[in-house]
């Protein structure tokens, strides 16, 4: 998988208005009612990254959730992540129904 260009990120990032692209990743940043919730979409989506085959980088506080997707081995971003980044939405599209 090749890792895309920055013309093709701004281009799909369309779709993802609420991601960021910075430091060679997609970022975003997920606040939740309590930590309870927020753990449960952890768990989701870390469901979702085996059925992909990736990993992203993530961190918790309480009921934050920051994500970062890169391609480790294109060395980048790739549509790999854009797919990841779609799933995590719809994940928490539904928790917050």
């Amino acid at each position: 998988m090749r890792s895309l260009k920055n013309s093709e990120i701004e281009k799909l990032l369309i779709d993802f208005p609420d991601w960021d692209y910075q430091d060679n990743a997609l970022t975003k940043e997920f606040k939740f009612d309590n930590f309870k919730e927020c753990m449960s979409v952890v768990f989701r989506i870390a469901f979702e990254c085996e059925k992909l085959n990736h990993h992203p980088y993530w961190s918790n506080t309480f009921n934050l959730l920051k994500i970062k997707l890169s391609t480790h081995d294109a060395g980048g971003i790739t549509e790999l992540d854009f797919k990841l980044a779609e799933s995590i939405e719809k994940i928490i599209e539904v928790e917050q129904k």
